[in-house]
């Protein structure tokens, strides 16, 4: 059994390393389930983007809601990402490890004016406007505060990603952005309301993108409504591109090319003047990241085998979410010459959706074997949950030979503190 070559990640004397460190001994140290990241493959992530848009004009803000662990973004941080955030939990996160406010940009669809008011004073670089209510609260808010808030306008193009439905975000069907056919109008509104500077135009079409022909679509169609908007007198002189390349997550998967879609950026809005800001966040951290855990039992069925593992859909929930698939690999090499047998891997959470993965070939397995999902590293420990009175999933970085919990796994004490009797119920 083989798995694809993962920055950071390989087989040494028989056994899975996080770099220099033994799955096995974190394992040992820290429990399992658990999230292990590496260092290594974070910077892999950062210099693949670094590296192809060298020259040009582009900032690259690391969207948070894939990893928002204070020590995945202290890292891309000090290598120079920016931060795209959804909420003010983020923002404040992006600014707790290192990102300085005028490299963050805050996108979403439902900000609130709580969350309007702590962006402006925080000074951040962007506000991504969804819709004209929001741009009314925020020039209220704007002129309240003695400000101007610089936004940019996020267009829905109406262009089909080819991903995953409930990942695909520039369909006219979709909830986000304004419709590219009220674009002029909603831009001559920003420019009449106070406190409002429209400096830029965003669009998003969606994550998990291999090919660069739906990019080149929604970014040709976005150079014409740039071109047009500043005949009229816009002063548009930014350009948000939304999120960055997907990931492989499969071995047979296409590979993704940099390069390329750096030469449609530059062939489609390069010429326009503007500064680009990227906001990658699955393609940095998704392979850096792999999910530890243990088998439990394995269980002979009369038709299937299943191997019950200690993670759960409350640790990853993309299996049970969107049918993702996560490659599985033993901690401990199996023998070249290994047979493989059809299994279900799935977990303990009393839900039939907590399944990993179906009639997946895996080698011979036993209770007490460590297995690791692959690219795990986005949107699995962001959405892990307590569902069942679990504990929420530690994780734990990798840089060298060395290795910490960047968060610890709560106690069942820990959780109940968050809670409290009413006075009609006490004892």
């Amino acid at each position: 059994m083989t798995c694809f070559p993962v920055p950071g990640f390989h087989y040494t004397d028989g056994a899975l390393h996080a770099e220099g460190v033994a799955l096995s001994a974190i394992a040992a140290a820290v429990g399992t389930p658990t999230y292990v990241y590496t260092t290594e493959g974070l910077t892999a992530a950062w210099r693949a983007y670094a590296d192809a848009f060298a020259g040009q004009d582009v900032t690259i803000c690391y969207a948070l809601k894939a990893n928002s662990n204070l020590a995945v973004i202290r890292t891309l941080a000090q290598l120079g990402a920016g931060g795209d955030v959804v909420s003010v939990g983020e923002m404040r996160r992006a600014l707790a490890a290192g990102i300085p406010a005028d490299k963050i940009v805050f996108s979403g669809v439902g900000k609130t004016r709580d969350e309007l008011v702590a962006a402006l004073k925080a000074g951040i670089h962007q506000i991504n406007v969804e819709s004209l209510p929001e741009l009314e609260v925020l020039s209220a808010v704007a002129v309240e505060l003695g400000v101007d808030a610089p936004i940019a306008i996020r267009i829905n193009p109406d262009v089909d990603a080819e991903t995953h439905g409930k990942i695909a975000t520039g369909r006219k069907e979709d909830k986000f952005g304004i419709d590219f056919a009220h674009a002029g109008e909603a831009y001559a509104r920003a420019m009449a309301l106070p406190g409002i500077n429209p400096v830029g135009i965003a669009v998003h079409i969606g994550s998990q993108l291999l090919k660069t022909t739906p990019f080149r679509k929604a970014f040709g169609k976005l150079a014409e409504l740039v071109r047009d908007l500043k005949a009229h007198g816009v002063p548009l002189s930014r350009i948000d591109l939304g999120g960055g390349l997907g990931v492989p997550y499969k071995p047979e998967d296409q590979a993704p090319d940099y390069p390329a879609y750096a030469k449609a950026i530059a062939e489609t809005v390069g010429g326009l003047g503007c500064h680009v800001t990227l906001e990658p966040g699955r393609s940095l951290v998704a392979a850096a990241g792999l999910l530890l855990t243990r088998t439990i039992f394995v269980k002979e069925g009369l038709h299937r085998r299943f191997l019950i593992v200690d993670a759960a859909m409350n640790d990853l929930v993309r299996p049970a979410m969107y049918e993702a698939w996560h490659t599985v690999i033993p901690v401990a090499q199996p023998a070249a010459d290994a047979v493989l047998a059809d299994a279900d891997i799935v977990g303990p959470v009393c839900e039939t959706g907590d399944t990993f993965a179906r009639l997946r070939p895996m080698p011979p397995v036993a209770p007490g074997d460590l297995l690791a999902f692959l690219t795990a590293g986005a949107y699995g420990a962001a959405m892990s949950s307590t569902y069942n009175s679990r504990p929420l999933v530690a994780e734990v970085l990798v840089s060298g030979a060395k290795f910490e919990v960047v968060r610890r796994r709560p106690s069942f004490e820990d959780s109940l503190t968050l809670e409290q009797m009413p006075d009609w119920l006490s004892p």
